[in-house]
């Protein structure tokens, strides 16, 4: 059979491809959302850790400002939280921990204040088998006191 009549009856029988883009659609359609969904996760995962790292610099900043302990945790907490609210992220449980033993060291002393903070993601809305509901992060930062500065 010569090549010519080969390409003819292929031309002339369109009932062997009849179905195939069906099939294919079948296959791949679950697979192809499963990874528009996972990269979905991905993205929010990431985002929320910058997050996070975000507000823990902003918690520990703004407790070096304050000139004794006790203020220092009420501005850290108040400046996670504001952080944490402007890049629109909920956490379902979150914690800030401000280490403040740098406010007890005498004048002339280097001393920093470090905030850690922990923030629990959400990723159960997502609705994809194998994917954990949530994802705790963690970001710490510390931030240098005035050396010079009066501490109370």
């Amino acid at each position: 059979m010569s090549i010519r009549t080969r390409l003819r009856s292929a031309r002339q029988d369109p009932r062997r491809d009849r179905g195939s883009y069906a099939l294919e659609t079948a296959i791949l359609a679950p697979a192809m959302i499963s990874l528009l969904l996972l990269m979905i996760a991905f993205g929010r995962v990431i985002d929320a850790d910058g997050a996070v790292d975000s507000a823990a610099r902003a918690a520990a900043r703004a407790a070096s400002l304050e000139r004794d302990a006790g203020t220092a945790q009420s501005a850290a907490q108040a400046a996670a939280d504001r952080s944490l609210q402007g890049e629109g992220i909920t956490c379902t449980a979150s914690s800030v921990d401000i280490d403040t033993g740098g406010f007890s060291l005498d004048l002339g002393v280097d001393a920093t204040v470090q905030a850690t903070i922990a923030c629990t993601a959400n990723l159960s809305d997502i609705g994809l088998p194998g994917l954990p509901g949530a994802k705790t992060l963690t970001a710490s930062w510390s931030s240098p006191i005035d050396t010079y500065r009066g501490r109370g």
